[in-house]
């Protein structure tokens, strides 16, 4: 009996189909448009932040030059005041102790612009950073307000000290162009070398010397809050510097030199590294010259 073999016919072999060639088509051209749109996005996005940086330089500029033009503008005139021949009350520094509407009004726009020039520099890294900020933001129009509250801040202490101008030479302690006189004078040197050693003196230099925290610190939105942050930091500009500016009373108000020299001090205080350490030096100096104005009045 021969052995027979049962050969079962196996499957065939099932055909193997590779990718459709259209949806591979479909697939590439998918991927393809993605990778063209995120392409674009990039370049529109370049494009943007090339166009934000050329715009954050043209109002860098642009502020740079309007603060620029105040200040000279206010050097201008205070040169004008003493070199060009005004009279004593157009320079705010009337004869008689009687002073009119008129001689007030001069002496007040003589304090101001003598402010404007003195401490708007100083202001520079703030009002730069407020700023690019507003632009980032896509805000327009609102750093001229911040610059406004910062000025009407120095107005007002140009007004207070107007008055003071008024009541020393009321009180004959001082004449219209002159110097204080005597211990008066010695005092005052005294008493701004004491405050540049004290802890406000510190803390409103060290808020002045940090732009960040100035604006992070005092954000308010719209217009008004712009303003009310330019006072704000006027205010601890004037913290810092109020007893300072008093010091023109000693060397005589529309001594230039002297206008001049505290000027680089405060900008000095404010933009180099060593600052801090610059107040502190700088209190010394002024107790050690009362303390020479004192020793001078006793001869």
């Amino acid at each position: 009996m021969g052995a027979s073999i049962n050969v079962s016919a196996s499957p065939a072999p099932r055909e193997r189909k590779g990718p459709d060639p259209q949806a591979r088509e479909g697939e590439g051209g998918a991927g393809g448009k993605t990778l063209t749109r995120l392409a674009s996005f990039a370049a529109l996005s370049r494009g943007a932040g090339e166009g934000l940086a050329r715009l954050l330089a043209r109002d860098r500029l642009v502020i740079i030059a309007g603060l620029a033009t105040l200040t000279a503008a206010g050097w201008a005139y205070l040169l004008w005041l003493v070199y060009g021949g005004a009279d004593m009350a157009l320079m705010g520094m009337p004869l008689d102790e009687r002073w009119t509407a008129v001689e007030v009004s001069f002496a007040f726009v003589m304090w101001t612009v003598m402010m404007v020039a003195m401490m708007l520099p100083s202001a520079a890294p703030v009002v730069l950073l407020f700023a690019a900020l507003e632009r980032r933001s896509g805000r327009l129009g609102r750093t001229a307000a911040f610059v406004a509250g910062y000025l009407v801040l120095w107005s007002a202490f140009s007004a207070v000290a107007t008055a003071l101008q008024w009541a020393l030479q009321l009180l004959a302690v001082t004449n219209a162009a002159g110097p204080a006189l005597g211990l008066f004078g010695a005092a005052l040197v005294g008493a701004a070398g004491l405050y540049q050693l004290t802890p406000l003196k510190r803390a409103c230099l060290a808020y002045c010397r940090s732009p960040v925290d100035a604006i992070a610190g005092h954000w308010r939105p719209g217009r008004f809050g712009a303003f009310q942050m330019g006072a704000s930091h006027g205010l601890y500009c004037l913290g810092c510097c109020w007893l300072l500016m008093g010091l023109l009373f000693v060397s005589g108000v529309m001594n230039l030199l002297w206008v001049a020299l505290l000027a680089l001090l405060v900008l000095a205080e404010k933009l180099m590294p060593a600052g801090a350490r610059l107040a502190r030096w700088s209190g010394v100096a002024l107790l050690g010259l009362a303390a020479g104005l004192v020793l001078a009045s006793q001869i």
